[in-house]
């Protein structure tokens, strides 16, 4: 096994890790596919302080494959007790979203006119706590003009732009990455707006951009995002994801 046979899913994958580097002793948690196997890779590689649950309410002493039963319980993680870190900033989410604009504000309520909209999705949910509270990023599966947008339909996760004009409340907004089947971006383009970060292996930035409904901060060359190692290809198909459902979410080479 070589790193050069890595599939899209699995770059997709180590992409998402990478976005609990350096996190240390916090609670990891994801929606998704990819980004749940991403948080338990890099507690099993570079981010071991990192907790991480059998995906209710159980914090597991390993990172679990997917389905599998929890193990090994280090605690107990209620409801009550989630949301206290949560308002204290002591989680890192990747979240999902049906719509994001340039500055990482995000929907997942509505499509549509919000008096009389063509389709109803999830609600707000978390998503305004989340965003304002701590550290969140995004993974998307399918990058389109359809999920990055000019301006969304309803504001479910608060974005840059809006977390400036809440003064002070809104000093603990952190939006770190967004990470899709294309490429890497982040929030440090000129005032706060998304900017291109790496291109997936044989991804042009051109394709990007072209699906992107909105200008695209580029500073120079764009870096590709990085191959998994031997190891992490290892442990994603043999240890998290023997299944291969990262398949089913993210196709491709």
């Amino acid at each position: 096994m070589t790193a050069g046979e890595a599939t899209r899913a699995e770059v997709c994958v180590v992409a998402c890790a990478e976005a609990w580097r350096g996190d240390g002793e916090i609670l990891a948690a994801a929606m998704g596919t990819c980004s749940v196997l991403g948080a338990r890779l890099a507690r099993l590689t570079f981010e071991p302080g990192l907790l991480t649950t059998d995906g209710g309410a159980l914090l597991t002493a390993e990172a679990v494959p997917l389905g599998a039963p929890a193990g090994d319980v280090e605690g107990w993680l209620p409801f009550r007790d989630h949301l206290w870190l949560v308002l204290n900033g002591r989680r890192h989410v990747m979240m999902g979203a049906s719509q994001i604009d340039r500055y990482g504000g995000t929907n997942i309520s509505a499509i549509g006119d919000p008096a009389r909209p063509a389709a109803q999705l999830l609600g707000m949910r978390g998503a305004p706590g989340n965003t304002v509270c701590g550290p969140t990023s995004y993974w998307i599966p399918r990058h389109s003009p359809r999920v990055f947008v000019p301006e969304v339909d309803v504001v479910s996760g608060v974005g840059g732009d809006r977390a400036a004009a809440l003064g002070p409340s809104g000093r603990f907004h952190e939006l770190r990455r967004v990470v899709t089947d294309l490429a890497v971006l982040d929030f440090g383009g000129p005032e706060g707006a998304m900017r291109l970060v790496s291109v997936h292996p044989g991804v042009e930035p051109d394709r990007v951009v072209a699906a992107t409904g909105f200008p695209l901060a580029i500073g120079g060359d764009v870096a590709v995002t990085r191959l998994p190692t031997a190891e992490e290809l290892r442990l994603i198909r043999d240890v998290l994801d023997p299944g291969a459902l990262r398949d089913r979410e993210v196709r491709g080479p």
